[in-house]
């Protein structure tokens, strides 16, 4: 086999699980429909970098159980019985958008009924903690949002709660902090703790060093340069040599090529793709008018819109992960497979 044809088959396989009961598995021709929109000289570049980033980003079914094993007995949270600790932790579901949290308590409870033998809806009778568990904080504008309404409006007076997700971004610092104003504002006693397996480097402050992708420099574009032109916000632009401390990208070289042109397609897909809001940046959804979030995080659920639009945007692009928006459907869909006992 030729190398653009291994990776073709290496970056299906390693996304097999996206969208599974939704979608079609992801195939080679799959990923080779994705990559023939690129330019022929960058295609085998960027199938080569992001065959490296997914194997890091994206979190399949499999690997987001293990992340749930984990949690199950990590001790300085469950202390020494866990299965006791679980019984008295009510589960919030109280997500305003999306099913993500849904599903994670659905996988949660799997691992709850065969280590326990009891289910997320069978704990927190008489609570004495709560949890919010979900996949990612990106902005954490849903989270904030969430935590802010449930404070004021149901949280007790007093309260432990533990805010616990796989991966989260260190810019969602300022809402975060919304969390605890909220706290403040309603005259409650309540602790928070985050937790989370992997801590995304993505501030301004730390460009050099992040995570997501943050480019060296703007690509002499036409298109590009106008957009960036007019942006209100100018980009810091990072030193190059830096591939962040997460290691996802395999070299600056590599990740120069999918901020280069992850960029230029974004800005082309803005310009073809009529059902884009304003906040759907090139490298990805962000109320400050910027390039884009940036991250490449993927889970086997959906993919966020804070990715890059060349990673998700639909017609007349072709995505490497079709989004969906259709949460009730999606959901439905996920709880009949787990029903099934499929997952």
């Amino acid at each position: 086999m030729t190398e653009r044809n291994d990776l073709l088959a290496s970056i299906a396989a390693t996304t097999t699980d996206y969208r599974e009961g939704d979608l079609a598995a992801p195939t080679p021709e799959h990923v080779d429909r994705w990559i023939r929109q690129f330019d022929a000289a960058v295609q085998l570049p960027i199938l080569r970098e992001m065959d490296h980033v997914l194997k890091r980003t994206y979190f399949s079914r499999k690997r987001t159980t293990e992340f749930l094993d984990g949690l199950f007995q990590t001790e300085k949270l469950v202390g020494q019985d866990p299965c006791a600790f679980w019984k008295n932790v009510k589960f919030l579901d109280i997500q305003g958008g999306g099913a993500s949290q849904t599903q994670m308590l659905a996988l949660f409870t799997k691992v709850l009924k065969k280590k326990c033998g009891f289910s997320a809806d069978d704990c927190g009778a008489a609570p004495q903690a709560f949890v919010y568990l979900d996949d990612a904080i990106f902005s954490g504008g849903r989270v904030s949002t969430d935590l802010a309404k449930w404070i004021k409006q149901d949280a007790p007076a007093s309260a432990k709660l533990h805010v616990i997700v796989i991966a989260t971004h260190q810019s969602s610092y300022y809402n975060k902090n919304k969390v605890t104003d909220a706290v403040t504002s309603s005259g409650k006693s309540i602790t928070i703790t985050w937790w989370h397996a992997i801590d995304v480097e993505d501030r301004k402050k730390y460009t050099d060093t992040s995570d997501v992708l943050r480019l060296v420099a703007i690509p002499a574009d036409p298109a590009v340069q106008a957009y960036t032109g007019a942006l209100r916000y100018q980009p810091q632009l990072r030193n190059p040599g830096q591939v962040g401390g997460l290691g996802i990208f395999s070299s600056d070289a590599g990740r120069q090529v999918l901020e280069q042109e992850f960029l230029k397609t974004g800005v082309q897909i803005r310009g073809m793709c009529p059902n884009l809001n304003q906040y759907q940046r090139p490298l990805g959804n962000m109320i400050l008018d910027s390039l884009g979030f940036g991250s490449l995080i993927v889970t086997f659920r959906n993919c966020p819109n804070n990715a890059p639009l060349a990673l998700w945007a639909g017609d007349p692009w072709y995505p490497l992960f079709p989004r969906t928006t259709n949460s009730d459907t999606s959901l439905r869909r996920f709880m009949a497979m787990l029903a099934k006992d499929v997952l």
